[in-house]
């Protein structure tokens, strides 16, 4: 929008196409002026601040929304840098907007429109996405201690009740031998299970290193492409750019094979099913430590996309609880086990799923080192 094609104190009522997609969005999103002025708000930003565009434009965005926000530091932080902002769990509760009203923002510069600045509300969605991922860390703290309990208390008496199966065996008939044989199965599969539970119990630091994610992933998609994902088409989108993750790399590996396999297994026979990897930078995105100021960067996004039916509804806030799992033969481990992973470097993990359209996507801290110190591997665009 040109400043022609608007006077000061006037909100944009031009019906182009761009205008007509701002407006079926379901987000609130406004253009703030140089002045402050609202000069721009689709429908659902009148929604938000119950005010028409017109009321809107009349007023700066300090007098809709409370005294000292955040947001008023933010439009300046971005007007001054130049670069985009993401800010979560901004408390815009006022008597004008109502209660409970927490919001993350996006706040980024307009390029044609010097000292103007687009901000879209997002009520409350990384913010719960967060909430989430500390129940699952604490859930995997409760599998960790579970898992402890077992290998010492399960485990051993597991071993003398095959070895008296073993026993009876010798001794019994043929009729009776495939129940001896039943007993052994089964402790096997309880011990395979309790195995595998013993990983949460590793407690030791992890020896890490900076890596270049992409390697990473090529690794993972060489050994899908081998096995379980033999017949699933799998692209990537991967931003050159990107530096090193400050990760270990082992198991980064089981994360991403644990999430394309998840992401394989979900697309099943589909003769159109595909697998998109995809790394982003994203600098504006960062996470309170609880009971301190400090925030953590996390602008390391790394994504796997599948146009599998999705995740269900009311699985989706659990997903990444123990034993919680849509696979009839599923021990529902693996995604508890992605989330202790990611957690214990530092990140966090989430799952956006809607009809043929899922996404996990991996928040991590940039390596403090210089991204060269990590293997060197010559990085593709887009594939097809």
């Amino acid at each position: 929008m040109t400043d022609a094609g608007r006077k000061d104190g006037d909100a944009q009522t031009d019906d182009s196409l761009p205008m007509a997609v701002l407006n079926a969005i379901r987000t609130p999103v406004i253009m703030v002026d140089e002045k402050g002025l609202v000069v721009f708000a689709n429908w659902q930003a009148e929604s938000f601040f119950g005010a028409s565009a017109n009321t809107l434009a009349r007023h700066a965005i300090s007098a809709f929304i409370p005294f000292g926000s955040p947001l008023l530091t933010l439009i300046d932080q971005v007007r001054e840098r130049r670069a985009a902002v993401n800010e979560y769990r901004v408390d815009l509760s006022s008597p004008r907007l109502g209660a409970d009203k927490l919001v993350d923002l996006f706040v980024g510069p307009v390029a044609s429109e010097p000292g103007c600045v687009v901000v879209v509300f997002q009520e409350r969605s990384m913010a719960d996405k967060i909430d989430r991922q500390l129940t699952h860390r604490a859930a995997a703290r409760s599998v960790t201690g579970l898992a402890s309990m077992l290998a010492h208390e399960i485990k051993n008496p597991l071993s003398g009740i095959r070895g008296a199966a073993q026993l009876l065996e010798t001794s019994v008939g043929d009729d009776d031998r495939a129940l001896t044989q039943l007993i052994c199965d089964e402790t096997d599969r309880i011990v395979s299970l309790v195995d595998r539970m013993e990983v949460f119990s590793d407690e030791r630091p992890v020896d890490r290193h900076p890596v270049n994610i992409h390697s990473v992933l090529d690794h993972v998609k060489a050994v899908a492409k081998a096995g379980f994902a033999r017949r699933i088409k799998i692209t990537e989108n991967y931003d050159p750019s990107l530096p090193a993750v400050f990760a270990n790399r082992d198991q980064l590996v089981q994360v991403f094979l644990n999430l394309v396999k998840n992401a394989a297994e979900a697309i099943g026979d589909k003769a159109d099913g595909e697998i998109m990897l995809t790394t982003a930078y994203r600098p504006g995105i960062r996470l309170s430590v609880a009971g301190t100021r400090e925030k953590i960067s996390l602008p390391l996004e790394f994504c796997v996309h599948d146009n599998g039916p999705g995740v269900p509804a009311d699985l989706l806030p659990h997903l990444f609880d123990p034993f919680v799992t849509t696979k009839t033969n599923g021990s529902g481990l693996g995604l508890a086990l992605v989330a202790k992973i990611i957690g214990g470097h530092g990140g966090i993990v989430e799952c956006d799923s809607q009809n043929h359209r899922t996404t996990f996507r991996v928040l991590m801290p940039a390596s403090k080192g210089r991204a060269e110190e990590a293997e060197p591997i010559s990085v593709k665009g887009p594939s097809r």
